[in-house]
């Protein structure tokens, strides 16, 4: 399982989140930052106004040069005319300076301070932090009427200020966007989730639709919604889909031409192949009568008519296959009676060496006709492949062979049949052991011809299938090739094999 934030829904919503925070703490921080320089300068604007507002009305009483009870009275006077905004003042004349609040050292005043107020005639300001709060400390430079030619009087009027009520309301202001940044970050999160499911939805049809296609539901189509990139996606999935549907069709009916050319051509044949053969029945018979190169035609022509009724016969039955209309004749018989049966009927009991249950001890619901066709065709591949001696056995077990030893288990039970066939060739290469049951496969492309029709154990496995079994094809330790057929004998003809342990 992946991890939650792996996902494209939990990077689409991290993703999300992110952007909110930012734009909300980015949004916060301007704001705070606007409304507090807004606060702020219109404190200082007011302070500044009040303060020259009030040293203009005390300028024309002072003398000039003033005194030091000039410069107190300017300092105590500034300071009662507000009262309510606890103004601290101090008042200078070159060496001189006085305070409305006595033995006031006044350290928020700064030399750089000082000295730009005596070299200007514009109020300066600076903001400073004490320990009761952070201060508005103004200098006012205070110009008169002098017999001098220079309006500037040298006397400057120094004005601090407590900012409590503006702290407060910045502080306010910082607890309001801490606030909303909460609900902001909860609404993103809600917000990237419908999104995030907005987005989602086509990749989850798509990736439904991915899977019919895979099953084989080559008639699935998307419903193309909009015209962004996951509509254009839609778009190119169905015309995927329905390329590829048509490709499969056409194969499809290929391969049903095929079927049916070759089921066709087999059956066509076999009018003209039993004439054959009686022919070449009769002339089997006379060929004593007959010089020798003829005879020796006549008896090629033989062979090659048996090998072409043959390669027919096989040819109609994988078409059978094919077409789905094979079927099983059922019927309860003893197995270790049929296979004897099936080496007579074909010269080779003298021939294979048989393990065989006796008579009545191993039954099993099978299609005699096709296990006799399983038998011969793979004791018939290892005379013609193999090498004498060739083996068959049979044996009972409760479950399949599970890695494929070949070894014979306890015959104790009754819910499989285990026939083995071996011999002592050269064994099968690895590279050929793949594919020895598909169809005309030649292990040696340089062999044109063989006695059989190259679909022997292509119909063994046609057939074993048909009982709900399995074949397998190995290398032997002690050299040699297996081939082992394990058929059901208490379950449903067709039900797959389950593979269980020994």
């Amino acid at each position: 399982m992946k991890p939650p934030l792996r996902g494209l829904r939990g990077r689409l919503l991290v993703a999300f989140v992110l952007v909110a925070a930012v734009a909300t703490l980015t949004t916060g921080a301007l704001t705070f930052r606007e409304a507090r320089t807004g606060v702020l300068q219109q404190s200082q604007d007011n302070v500044i106004k009040r303060l020259r507002y009030h040293v203009n009305a005390l300028a024309a009483g002072v003398s000039y040069p003033p005194t030091g009870p000039d410069l107190e009275w300017i300092a105590t006077e500034v300071a009662r005319a507000e009262p309510a905004q606890n103004w601290r003042v101090l008042a200078t004349y070159r060496e001189l300076r006085a305070t409305s609040t006595p033995q006031d050292r006044f350290t928020e005043l700064t030399p750089a301070m000082r000295s730009a107020v005596s070299s200007r005639r514009a109020a300066v300001f600076q903001r400073v932090s004490t320990p009761g709060g952070s201060s508005l400390v103004v200098g006012l430079p205070v110009t008169f009427e002098t017999p001098s030619e220079h309006p500037a009087s040298g006397v400057a009027v120094f004005l601090t200020v407590p900012q409590t009520g503006e702290q407060g309301y910045v502080d306010a202001l910082v607890a309001a966007i801490g606030r909303a940044v909460l609900p902001a970050l909860g609404l993103a999160v809600l917000l990237a989730l419908l999104a995030a499911r907005g987005v989602l939805r086509p990749v989850r049809e798509l990736r439904r639709a991915t899977r019919r296609i895979a099953e084989g539901h080559l008639d699935t189509r998307l419903a193309i919604n909009g015209s962004d990139e996951l509509a254009d996606l839609s778009h190119t999935f169905n015309e995927t889909a329905a390329a590829l549907e048509g490709s499969v069709a056409e194969l499809r009916r290929m391969e049903a031409r095929a079927r049916r050319f070759v089921a066709d051509v087999s059956h066509e044949l076999r009018t003209p192949l039993a004439a054959m053969s009686a022919v070449t029945d009769v002339l089997d018979e006379d060929a004593a009568g007959l010089t020798p190169d003829t005879a020796t035609a006549v008896r090629l022509i033989s062979e090659e008519t048996v090998k072409l009724a043959r390669l027919v016969d096989d040819l109609m039955e994988i078409s059978r296959f094919d077409a789905g209309a094979a079927a099983l004749q059922l019927d309860d018989i003893d197995l270790a009676e049929s296979l004897r049966r099936t080496l007579a009927a074909r010269a080779w009991l003298d021939t294979v060496d048989v393990l065989l249950p006796e008579l009545g001890e191993l039954r099993g619901r099978v299609d005699p006709r096709r296990l006799d066709v399983v038998v011969a065709n793979l004791v018939g591949n290892a005379l013609r492949h193999g090498a004498r001696p060739v083996q068959l056995l049979l044996y009972a077990r409760e479950s399949p062979d599970p890695d494929g030893t070949g070894e014979s288990p306890d015959a104790d039970g009754t819910g499989w049949a285990v026939i083995e066939v071996r011999d002592s060739g050269p064994g099968i290469p690895a590279d050929v052991l793949p594919h020895v049951f598909d169809r005309f496969y030649k292990s040696d492309t340089a062999r044109t011809r063989t006695e059989g029709s190259g679909l022997g154990l292509s119909i063994t496995a046609e057939n074993v299938h048909l009982h709900g079994g399995t074949v397998r094809a190995a290398n032997r330790a002690e050299g040699g090739a297996v081939f082992t057929v394990w058929i059901p004998l208490g379950r449903s003809p067709g039900q797959p094999l389950e593979r269980e342990g020994s």
